[in-house]
């Protein structure tokens, strides 16, 4: 088989990937690195991304209450080192992506604009109107193409961690193109792929996110944390998932009940005070909102639609002026995809499944328990979400650990030999079984893609979802050893390789059952109620039992097995949960 060669490969074209490509570029231009990426990295998911980046750049605003924020809002389950790690080089970050070229919006003095955002106490968060994942990733791109020692490999797909004596070297990977397999080998390698969003079928994430770089790194013997901690965002269009930003409530949006009524008032979203001057309301923390409209929906207060239950969100009080200036992305998706205009009409939302918090299990850099592997991004738990990221810091995440990660591989690369020759031996396996296993004609089986991928998808909603209990949560393991019989019986109708995309569709199924597993297994294990992580037969937050992070391990015989790793805990010990000014 054909084999590619770089000193530091990416894998995954995202915000991540393509900060930790320039940060090894910019360590040491003679490394060789490899871009691999199953879209046109101008297609990754960060290109969605609507609201904003946080970054302390207001002279009101300090580190420390943007660190106290973020650990607050994540249930006390963030790592305090990271946070407080991160919090410091995000405004360093973010000032040199605008040197790069993202267009940060401006107050009319010419200082950098920001707005208030979920769980924040003060406006910290820059944006770029409305698309500012947009602008972020064209300004990564443009740049890294300035660097003659990053190349590469659009439409490519990893399969397999190539690893010997718990070494990483590489992967295979498929051409999507032409269908050919090649061993990619380099001294170090980083996972930047995105979350799994698509373990649920209500979701803001694009189809590509399939927890392609948690299965893969799960596979190859690096534990994934915190998966019970599943992020679903309070609005949501209700057929397609579509996100409406939380820019429109930052910007004055109303959630409205079926009687035209701001019921976020009613729900305790964890404000010091009673007094509604002071409640934080629309921008109280993603996970209790979503809560709220559960409670909404069980009054019976919500508004029955084609596709389920929803409210509304209004911003017509805001204004065509308000809307086309700061929001003009929610008035286009609103248009193209429900045929309303918000300037005069409610919007319909719903929850649906944003972020994951947990992740492949790394340390401050990015470094995996494999060696010569890392991940940044979301496809990775650092950890400082906690068991609730807050609206805007995931932006600034893939900037600050993204870069961290890029210069530890680099010194790794920078340190260590090439791949083994018998390292292509597992390369040869991986080929085999796509092209002869998979592929092959004595294949047979009446079983197909969409059917599995859909029953675990409603698995998933029905067992794991806002509200959990021991029982669902078993029934729902019990579903995925029924669903993994059915990926066997798997046959493909296209057996050619050139554009396979039935065959790509597969090896994701094949990632999602994994990652679906962790996060019922791990949710099981956590007995208690946390941030995104609700129990019903445990409601209330237990930190003598749970104030831990879960490390789902995969077993030899391939079932996961959970260990609790502490929290790191510096300067501010757990406290009750707060909002609002």
């Amino acid at each position: 088989m054909e084999t590619v060669t770089h000193d530091v490969l990416l894998v995954g074209g995202g915000g991540a990937g393509l900060r930790a490509a320039i940060a090894v570029a910019e360590h040491n231009p003679a490394l060789r690195v490899g871009v691999l990426s199953k879209v046109y990295p101008m297609r990754s998911h960060t290109v969605s991304a609507e609201g904003g980046a946080a970054a302390v750049i207001r002279p009101e605003d300090s580190l420390d209450a943007h660190a106290y924020d973020t650990i607050s809002g994540g249930d006390w389950l963030c790592d305090q080192d990271a946070v407080e790690l991160f919090v410091e080089e995000a405004p360093r970050e973010m000032l040199r992506l605008e040197h790069w070229g993202c267009p940060w919006s401006r107050n009319p003095d010419g200082t950098i604009a920001t707005r208030p955002f979920g769980g924040m106490k003060t406006e910290r968060t820059w944006f770029a109107a409305d698309k500012t994942g947009f602008h972020m990733l064209h300004a990564l791109f443009q740049t890294t193409l300035s660097y003659p020692p990053v190349s590469r490999h659009d439409e490519w797909f990893a399969t397999r961690l190539l690893v010997e004596d718990g070494r990483c070297y590489g992967v295979t990977a498929i051409d999507v193109a032409t269908g050919k397999v090649y061993a990619v080998l380099a001294r170090s390698v980083i996972l930047c792929t995105g979350g799994g969003g698509k373990v649920f079928p209500y979701t803001t994430n694009a189809n590509i996110k399939t927890g392609d770089g948690m299965a893969l790194a799960y596979r190859a013997g690096a534990p994934l944390k915190d998966m019970e901690f599943v992020q679903y965002h309070p609005t949501g269009l209700p057929f397609t998932g579509i996100l409406i930003t939380e820019a429109a409530r930052a910007e004055g949006g109303w959630l409205l009940n079926k009687h035209g009524y701001r019921y976020l008032q009613d729900y305790d979203l964890g404000e010091p005070t009673p007094e509604p001057v002071k409640r934080a309301m629309e921008l109280g923390p993603r996970d209790r909102l979503s809560q709220a409209f559960v409670k909404e929906m069980e009054k019976g207060r919500t508004v029955a639609s084609p596709h389920g239950e929803v409210v509304h969100l209004d911003i017509r009080h805001l204004g065509a002026d308000v809307i086309d200036a700061k929001i003009p992305f929610v008035r286009e998706l609103c248009l193209k995809y429900e045929k309303i205009d918000p300037v005069e009409e409610l919007i319909p939302v719903r929850p649906v499944v944003h972020y994951m918090m947990g992740g492949i299990h790394t340390d401050l850099n990015g470094a995996t328990p494999v060696e010569g592997l890392y991940a940044a991004g979301e496809t990775a738990c650092v950890n400082i979400n906690g068991a609730n990221r807050l609206g805007s810091n995931s932006l600034t995440e893939l900037l600050v650990f993204g870069a961290r990660a890029g210069r530890a591989a680099a010194e790794f690369a920078e340190a260590d030999g090439d791949p083994p020759q018998a390292i292509l031996a597992q390369a040869l396996d991986e080929e085999g079984r796509i092209i002869r296993d998979i592929l092959g004609p004595r294949r047979r089986g009446k079983e197909r893609v969409a059917p599995v991928r859909e029953a675990l998808q409603e698995t998933m909603e029905a067992e794991a979802g806002i509200y959990r209990d021991e029982e669902g949560l078993r029934r729902g393991l019990d579903r995925i050893a029924e669903l993994r019989e059915r990926f066997a019986r798997i046959s493909l109708d296209d057996r050619s390789q050139t554009f396979n995309t039935e065959l790509i569709q597969y090896l994701e199924l094949e990632n999602l059952l994994d990652v679906a597993e962790t996060v019922l297994e791990s949710a099981r294990e956590r007995r208690e109620s946390r941030g995104a992580h609700q129990r019903t037969d445990h409601p209330d937050r237990d930190d003598d039992r749970f104030l831990a992070h879960t490390l789902c391990h995969r077993n030899e015989n391939g079932e996961p097995r959970i260990q609790f790793e502490p929290v790191t805990i510096t300067r501010w010990p757990p406290a009750e949960r707060v909002y609002g000014s």
